[in-house]
């Protein structure tokens, strides 16, 4: 029996023609494309960071799903550029099923292949379903995983650690915080609701390598509405962690395709601050793997003065 990849492995990915065999007529095995922004890393080789067994899926808070097979792992640092879905800038870790890597002892040096190969392969991976939607990993999330019954997030958080993609020690403490949080909403509402019905906006312009200081919580909350949104964006309990900190705009966001829908959402007076991740285990049972960024509306952020 072959043993899955854990964390820390060395991978080589297979060459475009390797891949290409592996693909059904959308470009995909079971529902998970391979990307044009993949082809690149044809031949190199990389570390397992993950082994993916459950992912969350933005736009819900509570939307916690597993994959419908056992296969699929994460690389170090490989996101998508989003250069061939017209820029999109959500960086979404990549998806790797086991069917395009190939095990290696340690390191090696890359390969190179012919240009028609990988002109064929790049042939066959469509980016669009129509001309509004687009067709990425992220779309077809929904298609690739399951929502998770309670048991089930249970069960996945086991398998999390007995993965290797956390210690038992780590995976107690998300679910600590996990039900930390559960029982504040129930008992109190949402940490930083506030009472707007309509939510406001703010425009600084920023761009990136700007400093910025993150607002207290207090004036933060009278930006949000009840449920803690604005204008759809949730402020969530971990980024209360930053109010009063600098920190570095690392790019301005303008969009994003949506999980599940493929539809490209516009957005405004948004930015990503450097190494501002996502706090899912405030929200999500055990918390997961996908390494998502936390969006930051402008309203949120005042500009620190250049000295």
């Amino acid at each position: 029996m072959i043993r899955k990849l854990r964390p820390g492995d060395w991978v080589q990915v297979k060459g475009p023609k390797e891949i290409l065999e592996t693909l059904d007529g959308d470009g995909a095995i079971d529902h998970i494309p391979f990307m044009p922004e993949m082809v690149e890393f044809c031949g190199r080789s990389f570390r397992v960071s993950r082994r993916l067994v459950k992912s969350c899926s933005s736009g819900s808070r509570s939307s916690m799903r597993g994959f419908t097979t056992s296969d699929v792992v994460l690389l170090d640092g490989l996101r998508c550029s989003g250069s061939n879905h017209d820029g999109c800038q959500k960086a979404c870790m990549i998806f790797w099923r086991e069917a395009w890597l190939r095990r290696l002892p340690d390191s090696c040096a890359d390969s190179t292949f012919p240009p028609d190969q990988t002109d064929r392969l790049r042939s066959r991976l469509k980016t669009k379903v129509s001309d509004t939607v687009y067709f990425c990993q992220a779309s077809e999330l929904l298609k690739a995983t399951y929502p998770l019954t309670k048991w089930d997030r249970v069960a996945k958080a086991i398998v999390d650690v007995r993965a290797g993609n956390t210690s038992g020690l780590r995976m107690l403490r998300h679910v600590a915080i996990w039900t930390f949080w559960r029982v504040w909403r129930r008992l109190l509402g949402e940490y930083a609701r506030g009472n707007n019905t309509t939510t406001p906006v703010e425009t600084l312009s920023l761009c990136a390598g700007e400093l910025v200081e993150v607002k207290p919580i207090s004036v933060i909350r009278e930006t949000l509405d009840q449920r803690a949104y604005n204008r759809g964006l949730y402020f969530s309990p971990d980024m209360r962690l930053a109010c009063g900190r600098t920190q570095r705009v690392e790019r301005k966001l303008e969009k994003i395709i949506v999980d599940g829908t493929g539809e490209m959402r516009k957005l405004r007076n948004t930015v990503y601050l450097e190494g501002s991740m996502c706090g899912c285990a405030h929200v999500a049972f055990g918390a997961c793997s996908r390494g998502e960024f936390t969006y930051w509306r402008e309203i949120w952020l005042k500009r620190v003065p250049t000295q």
